[in-house]
């Protein structure tokens, strides 16, 4: 098996509205309008080329589960959410990227990530 990449990943939500307008509103993903009627609630949303699944279910307890979401620039998006009110991190050095972190309104934890910027030789 080789896999092509991420399709998506799925994150419990208590509360389908708030986690929308966390993820929609304030990071700036977009919902997705074909997501099928499954029985329970949620929503689809795009990150770039992948997708975030919300699903309206139970949040399992903490114990370091997270997905990233990549930035272009790690400050200034950690500016913008503080001055929106959002509870974020500072940035730390990862290898040869920086991250920061924060919980969407459920207590799911959500990394930013900047890629290290290729040097020129």
């Amino acid at each position: 098996m080789k896999p092509l990449g991420v399709h998506h990943v799925s994150i419990n939500v208590d509360d389908v509205d708030a986690a929308l307008a966390f993820y929609v509103g304030t990071l700036g993903l977009e919902q997705r309008p074909d997501r099928p009627d499954l029985g329970f609630p949620g929503a689809w949303l795009d990150a770039g080329g992948q997708q975030v699944h919300l699903i309206g279910a139970r949040v399992p307890g903490h114990l370091g589960q997270h997905f990233a979401l990549q930035v272009g620039d790690l400050a200034t998006t950690i500016g913008e959410l503080r001055e929106a009110g959002v509870d974020v991190s500072d940035e730390v050095l990862i290898g040869t990227g920086r991250q920061a972190f924060t919980h969407d309104p459920a207590g799911n934890m959500v990394e930013l990530h900047q890629a290290a910027t290729p040097v020129s030789p």
